[in-house]
This record gives C-alpha cells, structure tokens and sequence, in this order.
C-alpha cells in the first residue's frame, strides 16, 4: 500500500507545505472566496468612483454657468423651482408614468 503513494507525499515537507497552502487557500480569514468578494467589492467601488466623478465635474460646469449667466440663472430657476415673475401663470405637466 505504500508503494503506491508518490515519493513526495512521503517527504514531511512537501505534506507541511501542501497542509499549509490548502489552510490559506481555503480556512485562513483571507482565504479566496473572500478575496475574490474583496475584488469584486473594490471594482463596484471603483465604477461609483468614476461616475460620482463625472457628476461633480457635471455639477461644477453647471455652477459655473449659473454663477455667469443670469439668464441661464432664471432657466434653472423656472426649472427647477417653478419660480414665476410677477402676473404670470406657471402651469407644470406631468406624464401617468411618473406618479
């Protein structure tokens, strides 16, 4: 029955070895699976990065042309907070979809 175990598995060190990686792949705290969710944790992270990113670029060239222009100042504000100037009718439609 011996015979038919390789000579490696025999050797006390390769079987130290082999117990040791098979604890850090599988039972250590940071064993694959949960580096693997650790991965895919920072990959979501990185995209809501990238696209709060992009907003904060977007908010600032609004802000900037806002601070600027006044008339783009009253479109945002009629917009936004359906703000009227004096003997004006402000009427606000709105799609069955949204409600």
């Amino acid at each position: 029955m011996l015979q038919k175990i390789p000579n490696w598995l025999k050797n006390k060190y390769a079987i130290t070895i082999l117990v040791f990686l098979i604890f850090l792949l599988f039972f250590d705290q940071n064993n694959i699976l949960t580096q693997y969710s650790y991965r895919d944790q920072l990959d979501k992270l990185e995209t809501e990065k990238e696209y709060f990113n992009q907003e904060i670029t977007k908010t600032r060239k609004e802000l900037e042309e806002l601070t600027k222009n006044p008339a783009t100042l009253e479109k945002f504000a009629r917009e936004k907070y359906y703000m009227k100037k004096e003997n004006e009718e402000v009427f606000v439609f709105t799609d069955k979809k949204s409600e």
